[in-house]
């Protein structure tokens, strides 16, 4: 090979190496750095189907959706894979230790459309977690289309895995992980529906280590948490505790609130149109923009 040959190599694998590098960098959409531990590289987490007939459709396709990274490009790790199990929770999705509980009820005009908790011990081990949709909202024209319910679906599911938002401006990036509102002119546009590339990406970035023990339950789980105190109660907005982030144009707020048994609940509340449209930088628990 030639010395100008060599140097093109030099180059091409340089260029190769820093694409691999900036590609891996743009995953950064963990939240908090939240993660359920465990002892295997590859772990499934049980999602608990507590949701309506009309649901049904739509928690399956966003369980096939996580469990298949290929069809986005992604063939690196899949650390996390999903399972629906029988649910054992309640109206008000009670948390069930080792699980995502996942349920839809008419919750009320509160402001929210989506919602999801997360139980935290030792700073940064998910217990349990919970998604929730809301057909006090679903139940309006607004909402009430297939591609809407699929993308919130989607996105509160993934809330419960450490995943927060790709984009928070309201654009496409083709993923379930932004804020693109398939309402309106966009009702019948599919786009933002299903996880993309970066979300597998980031995901093996979570779960690149290994733990020393394991937070994800090994069986069907039968009960809700016996600990009423890391419950979230939706009915009573301030027992999400403090507001500790809100996004640009306010359609999504983080919460904290300390358990009494040294654990830290953590819900993402993923506010309506209308509510965002009222007061981008209020809190919405307050604002009266429901």
């Amino acid at each position: 090979m030639t010395r100008l040959k060599q140097g093109w190599a030099l180059s091409a694998g340089v260029v190769l190496a820093l694409g691999v590098f900036v590609n891996v960098a743009s995953a950064t959409h963990s939240w908090g750095g939240y993660h359920w531990a465990r002892t295997t590289p590859q772990f499934t987490l049980k999602l608990g189907n507590n949701v309506s007939s009309g649901w049904q459709v739509y928690l399956s396709k966003a369980s096939s959706d996580w469990n298949s990274p290929q069809a986005t490009g992604w063939t690196g790790a899949q650390p996390l894979l999903t399972s629906i199990v029988a649910g054992a929770s309640n109206r008000r999705c009670s948390m069930v230790s080792g699980t995502t509980q996942v349920c839809d009820s008419n919750y009320g005009y509160n402001g929210w459309l989506g919602l999801a908790s997360i139980n935290i011990i030792n700073g940064q081990h998910i217990t349990q977690g919970s998604a929730k949709m809301n057909n006090s909202y679903f139940n309006l024209g607004t909402y009430n289309n297939p591609n809407e319910k699929q993308h919130v679906m989607c996105q509160e599911i993934a809330h419960t895995f450490g995943l927060d938002h790709q984009s928070t401006d309201g654009t496409s990036q083709n993923t379930c992980m932004d804020y693109y509102s398939n309402t309106g002119a966009n009702a019948e546009n599919p786009a933002s529906t299903t996880p993309n590339y970066h979300d597998f990406e980031e995901l093996a970035i979570i779960y690149a280590h290994l733990d020393s023990s394991s937070t994800v339950s090994s069986s069907p789980a039968t009960k809700p948490s016996p600990n009423a105190d890391v419950d979230v109660n939706d009915d009573d907005p301030n027992s999400w505790g403090m507001l500790v982030s809100q996004s640009n144009g306010g359609r999504s707020s983080s919460y904290e609130r300390f358990n009494r048994d040294g654990s830290k609940t953590v819900t993402h509340v993923y506010w309506t149109l209308e509510a965002a449209a009222k007061c981008p930088s209020c809190d919405h628990r307050y604002d009266g923009g429901h």
